[in-house]
């Protein structure tokens, strides 16, 4: 695997893979690197030729406040993982590298709808962030497919948006959750996670699944999410939202049937988020 570190060597490399005719198979990544992401670099390996893999802690997409500074650097250790996994090109930039201009002067990409509400509102201009560097990376890599965790599954919506608006050549693949044992959804920010909250933190993902029953068999959306929101709080979370929406993240009409369950919950200093598919009930 090659590390690559500035632009032009890796458009050189990328238009030479394209000229012998390889599908591009691109892994955006902030690093820090689970079994969640090496699951990307595994489906990314089943859909391309040439898998390329970024590692890039975006600083658009952190808010005040947010831990930007704190965030896990661990290249040496990611690099390791992405060779065992099978990737061929690793492009890790500098902040300089992809902003050389400093964010205050940055072209920002906005996805309107979608990106609102839920992590959107929580985070105002995260999904800027996020849009503008997947937009910068696509039109470095211009790769085939490109593939996102489905944790994410807000972020998902908006890239999948983002290229149907902007008509970009890029087939977008939703790779399913990857959880631990105990439930939890494999995440970078699990590591801020002391024993005890350890410990308490699968409930996020226990109380979903208990809504989703409760949902499917036919109960009131409204008191299902309140029952929701009350067994998090007692369990020691500070709910940031639990929300029912249609799959494409638009509102639960009489007619919706595929659904998601969404939430984002802080525990402690570290905010989780989970998400459930389901089908509500004629």
């Amino acid at each position: 695997m090659r590390t690559l570190h500035e632009i032009a060597p890796l458009r050189e490399t990328l238009d030479e893979a394209r000229r012998r005719g390889q599908r591009i198979a691109l892994v955006p990544t902030m690093g820090n690197l689970h079994e969640g992401h090496l699951a990307l670099v595994a489906e990314a390996r089943r859909r391309g030729d040439l898998v390329v893999a970024t590692i890039f802690v975006n600083p658009l997409q952190f808010g005040p406040g947010e831990d930007l500074d704190a965030y896990p650097r661990t290249l040496a250790e990611d690099q390791a993982k992405l060779q065992a996994a099978g990737c061929d090109l690793l492009f890790a930039p500098e902040t300089t590298t992809l902003y050389p201009r400093g964010l205050n002067a940055q072209t920002r990409v906005c996805v309107p709808e979608v990106s609102e509400g839920l992590c959107g509102g929580d985070r105002p201009g995260h999904f800027d962030g996020v849009a503008t560097v997947v937009t910068m990376l696509f039109q470095l890599a211009q790769p085939d497919v490109a593939c996102f965790g489905e944790k994410d599954y807000q972020q998902l919506a908006v890239i999948r948006r983002l290229v149907a608006d902007l008509h970009l050549p890029v087939e977008i693949i939703g790779v399913p959750i990857v959880r631990a044992e105990d439930g939890l959804a494999l995440s970078s920010r699990n590591g801020y996670l002391d024993g005890a909250q350890r410990s308490v933190a699968p409930t996020l993902y226990a109380t979903l699944g208990a809504l989703r029953e409760a949902l499917e068999n036919g109960a009131a959306p409204h008191e299902t999410l309140n029952d929701g929101l009350a067994r998090l709080k007692d369990a020691g979370f500070a709910p940031d939202y639990l929300e029912l929406r249609a799959a494409d993240l638009g509102p639960v009409e009489a007619t919706t049937r595929e659904a998601v369950l969404l939430a984002a919950a802080r525990l402690g200093p570290t905010r989780l988020i989970d998400n459930l598919s389901l089908t509500l009930p004629r």
